[in-house]
């Protein structure tokens, strides 16, 4: 991907996976034509720098996307609703890391390392899956591979910058107001995040289960193509900055065994295997921020399911979960001829 071709918009730039789009392209030397940040009009004509480069915001609105290539998505389903279509319709790839067309039939839902295929087949839509979905898969895909997924339970533990930057800067300033003996006031989550945990991410459902527990289910069945796999997910938000990490439970159709298990995970593209015991080494969200593969580790065997495994997986949320997997997808369709500068649009 050496020849600056390919023509790039970024939707919901000045937010923190927009942020970190910008500067994962120019780090990952993705082959820019040209580079177009948009947001919300209060932020129009906010100027951002990058590796060497000052770019404008514009506004992001119809119209906008004739002389795009493609476009990553990073603001929000009601966003992707307005303007996906007009850029489709533009002849501009969208690659949405918002949850409104990932389960639609018609929009590939793509981890690269496991459903390539879904890139060849699109309409103009490119859906990213959920970032506990894609941190989760980094373990159980090779797994799968080696023993046959027939179903897993996962307990998440996901840092706040999953919420947004607002999150952030809360953690932040109850952890300040701690030291200095003052009220800590929560306003994005329900409850105090700082020196706490909350059972809840996302809204619930009917069934008890939040959004993000639904997710993890219909999207794995989705991404893997196991549509009946059996699944069942505990979201937990926790006072950790940014990288979620999944404790998860998993039965196999075949036999399985920690060695045949870490081999799996190690010569996997995704994950990195950390997982010596005897020396307390395992993941952690601190050591797999800003990673490009999601750590796995505490692999052992499952002392109540059949052909079971317990482990152990943290990954980037802002990365794997998002950024660099969007961007993962575009380098993969430029390498197979499958992204490609659109013509040049003829003067009235």
């Amino acid at each position: 991907m050496k020849n600056a071709s390919i023509k790039v918009g970024i939707v919901g730039a000045t937010g923190a996976v927009g942020q970190e789009l910008l500067r994962l392209l120019h780090e990952r030397n993705f082959p820019l034509a040209s580079l177009r940040l948009f947001a919300s009009a209060r932020s129009a004509g906010k100027v951002i720098g990058c590796a060497g480069h000052t770019y404008t915001v514009e506004e992001a609105k119809p119209g906008v996307f004739a002389a795009v290539d493609v476009a990553f998505f990073a603001a929000g389903g009601s966003v992707t609703r307005a303007l996906a279509p007009d850029a489709v319709k533009a002849g501009c790839l969208v690659i949405d890391k918002s949850s409104h067309y990932r389960m639609d039939p018609e929009v590939p839902l793509v981890i690269p390392e496991i459903n390539p295929e879904g890139l060849r087949n699109h309409k103009g839509i490119i859906a990213n899956p959920n970032c506990s979905t894609a941190v989760t898969l980094m373990a159980l895909w090779p797994l799968h591979r080696a023993f046959g997924l027939k179903r897993y339970f996962a307990s998440t533990y996901q840092s706040v910058s999953g919420t947004g930057a607002e999150a952030v800067q809360e953690l932040e300033a109850q952890v300040q107001a701690h030291v200095r003996g003052e009220q800590l006031t929560p306003k994005v989550y329900p409850y105090q995040i700082a020196f706490n945990v909350i059972p809840q991410v996302d809204s619930f459902g009917p069934n008890g289960y939040t959004g993000e527990e639904t997710k993890m289910m219909l999207e794995s069945r989705k991404i893997m193509g196991l549509p009946d796999l059996k699944v069942s997910a505990t979201t937990v938000r926790v006072p950790v900055v940014r990288a979620h990490s999944v404790s998860v439970n998993a039965e196999f159709e075949r036999p399985v065994s920690v060695e045949a298990a870490r081999a799996a995970i190690a010569a996997f593209a995704g994950a990195e295997l950390v997982d010596d015991p005897a020396n307390r080494r395992y993941p952690t969200p601190l050591d797999f921020t800003k990673k490009v593969k999601c750590g796995v580790g505490r692999i052992r065997l499952d002392t109540a399911l059949d052909n079971g495994l317990a482990l152990w997986v943290s990954g980037d949320n802002l990365w794997k979960g998002a950024a660099l997997n969007a961007i993962q997808n575009a380098e993969l369709m430029v390498r197979e001829g499958l992204l490609t500068p659109k013509a040049p649009v003829a003067p009235a």
